[in-house]
């Protein structure tokens, strides 16, 4: 590719002609004649990182920020979750977490461009890749195409989100350069250019005629033939493994004059339950980075900062079978899931410095973390005696189960009640022939844990007991698929289930509000008579645990780890950190950013225990992570 590097020197050379006819404008193109981008009229090579502002606390945004500014990058590339902005169809929320302006401001006065990416579709091993999942209300919608429904769902958020976008493009005045269309559409199997051309006009329409749109799509024919539209400039993704020469080829095939672009170029990679904690070595990611920029093309590092899959955002890939994405992010990126520096950062530093002037001045340090040491919890109770706090709404009745989107309980847990329809004196199979449990499910009969059916893997279990004894089923959603063919991911008993030769009928089924009955203050709230007694034994089966961690006069970050529980959720001063699974590992600590703790008030704890809880009832708060145990086999 040496004609690549020639070709970006003459765009250089030519920038003083080009230069002094924009005087006093701002502009943002691409010269296609000597293939690069042109900023203010001159040639111009980014040199970005990705970062989520939805998997980082608002008070981090800045730290971050300045961070990545101070390696010598020039922009950052920014999703939009839809999901996260419209988790209700017609509600929308942009405060707080999801302030997208005030995060493009903070980009913008720290000198750092904006590469948009505004779905409506992100992948991002995001719930869903960003797409509510209030649309799977509709049962036979076709997501990313050119369906009816989907497009007057799209066409509805677009024309909330691209208005406030508008003002910050570049060439208005604001710090936004490019802005992606879809993402990485080749890799869907619908290949609908129709859809992509109803994008095209949307985005035109919305923000002018003058924005530079592009495309970005895996490193293949197919991918980029499916994914790439005339009007919308055809970007590449691949990381450290690929021969750099045949993807940009390959790009060149569809983009055969402009600038060269990595728009996904991978520091590391995600982990599923279950895997071994990804590492890419920071050499390798530096001696990539430096042939690319040689090259002239411009970059964007896929993470510089992963961050934190907070509650239940955290997505899914479904290839042979079901896998869950973990609830740290931290993606062995230059920063990581706290927003340290690493080694690897500073050797990217080391790289950009032979092509741009790096800002003067020292890195920005760690965060402090503090080991705040040990707290024992207590039993709050089961999950089945606590409905009338948990569901307040109480049960609905239907003959057969129906999904969490026909509940309209979008994201964490329900249970489902009936009865047994005869004694089971002998253990009898309760099956889900249609595999049909989406994604877990947690089986007590009488209270008493029975075991569990789990989707693609667990199918049948033994139940016993007696003619109209309470059987009850907890599902968990463990993230919506984000990635392929499987997106449209309904959740709950999405088909029937049978007890022996019975299908199971005349459910109860009850919607969980747990993050609501503890964002009011429940369990804390609740005098200490009103919890299950015994309280320091364990439960099996899905329980809840509450604790204190008392105040130091420090509000440091800290990583929880579980040692010896199970499975569950945590939840601190009403902040769902997110899901652990410590026997399946790899990850083994979830991050506690510092501004959730109190210095002078207690700093509660809420926990919910799926399976089964250690006779010690003890949660550690460290000082370091852990991310990379051995993947177990639980």
């Amino acid at each position: 590719m040496a004609a690549a590097s020639f070709l970006f020197a003459v765009c250089m050379a030519l920038s003083t002609l080009s230069g002094s006819l924009v005087t006093g404008t701002r502009s943002f193109s691409i010269d296609y004649k000597n293939h690069c981008f042109l900023k203010d009229g001159k040639p111009f090579q980014y040199i970005s990182g990705s970062i989520h502002y939805s998997r980082i606390p608002q008070y981090y945004w800045k730290d971050r920020l300045v961070k990545m500014y101070m390696t010598g990058l020039n922009a950052v590339q920014v999703y939009v979750p839809w999901n996260f902005h419209e988790p209700v169809q017609g509600v929308h929320n942009f405060t707080g977490d999801r302030d997208l302006v005030h995060f493009l401001n903070l980009a913008n006065q720290t000198g750092l461009l904006v590469i948009l990416r505004p779905g409506p579709y992100i992948c991002a091993e995001w719930e869903m890749g960003g797409l509510p999942a209030w649309l799977l209300q509709k049962p036979n919608i076709i997501l990313r195409s050119a369906d009816a429904d989907y497009l007057e769902a799209v066409s509805s958020w677009l024309a909330v989100l691209l208005p406030k976008i508008k003002p910050w493009l570049y060439i208005n005045g604001g710090n936004i350069i490019t802005v992606q269309v879809e993402n990485e559409y080749g890799s869907y199997f619908a290949c609908d250019y129709n859809y992509m051309r109803h994008l095209r006009t949307l985005f035109r329409f919305f923000l002018g005629e003058e924005v530079v749109l592009f495309t970005t799509d895996g490193n293949t024919d197919k991918e980029m033939t499916c994914g790439s539209l005339d009007g919308l400039y055809a970007t590449v993704d691949f990381g450290t493994d690929t021969n750099i020469t045949v993807a940009f080829k390959r790009q060149r095939r569809f983009e055969p004059q402009g600038p060269l672009v990595n728009s996904e170029f991978y520091t590391g990679w995600l982990d599923h339950w279950g895997d071994q904690h990804a590492m890419v070595g920071a050499q390798k990611v530096s001696r990539v980075l430096e042939e690319m920029l040689t090259m002239g093309a411009s970059v964007n590092m896929y993470m510089f900062e992963g961050g934190t899959n907070f509650g239940y955002w955290n997505g899914a890939d479904h290839d042979s079978r079901f896998r869950s994405v973990v609830t740290s992010y931290d993606y062995d990126a230059p920063l990581t899931e706290a927003g340290d520096p690493t080694e690897k950062l500073l050797a990217i530093r080391d790289v950009i410095k032979q092509f741009r002037d790096i800002p003067a001045g020292p890195m920005p340090p760690a965060t402090p973390k503090f080991a705040y040491g040990f707290v024992t919890l207590e039993k709050i109770g089961n999950i089945s005696s606590l409905l009338d706090t948990i569901s307040p709404l109480g049960p609905v009745q239907s003959k057969y189960p129906l999904t969490f989107e026909e509940m309209k309980q979008y994201y964490g847990y329900m249970l489902y009640r009936t009865t047994l329809p005869h004694d089971l004196t002998e253990p009898t199979p309760l099956i889900s022939p249609l595999n049909g449990v989406h994604d877990r499910a947690y089986v007590s009969v009488n209270g008493v844990f029975q075991g569990l059916l789990q989707r693609d893997t667990a199918l049948v279990m033994n139940v016993t007991g007696k003619q109209g004894d309470m059987l009850d089923i907890l599902v968990e959603n463990m993230g919506r698929v984000n990635f392929g063919s499987k997106i449209n991911d309904y959740k709950g008993l999405v088909s029937n289930l049978i007890l022996g030769k019975d299908v199971l009928t005349d459910w109860k089924i009850y919607p969980l509000d747990i993050d609501g009955a503890i964002s009011r203050g429940w369990p804390h709230s609740n005098s200490r008579t009103s919890f299950t007694s015994p309280r320091r034994e364990p439960s099996a089966g899905p329980t809840l645990y509450t604790g204190t961690l008392q105040p130091n006069g420090l509000a440091w970050d800290t990583f929880l780890k579980l040692i010896e529980w199970t499975k569950g959720q945590v939840w601190i001063n009403g902040v769902n950190l997110g899901r652990y699974w410590p026997g399946r590992g790899p990850q083994q600590t979830l991050y506690v950013p510092g501004p959730l703790l109190s210095t002078s008030l207690p700093n509660n704890i809420t926990l919910l225990e799926l399976e089964g809880a250690p006779a010690h009832l003890r949660i550690v708060f460290m000082d370091r992570p852990q991310l990379n145990a051995t993947a177990g086999k639980s």
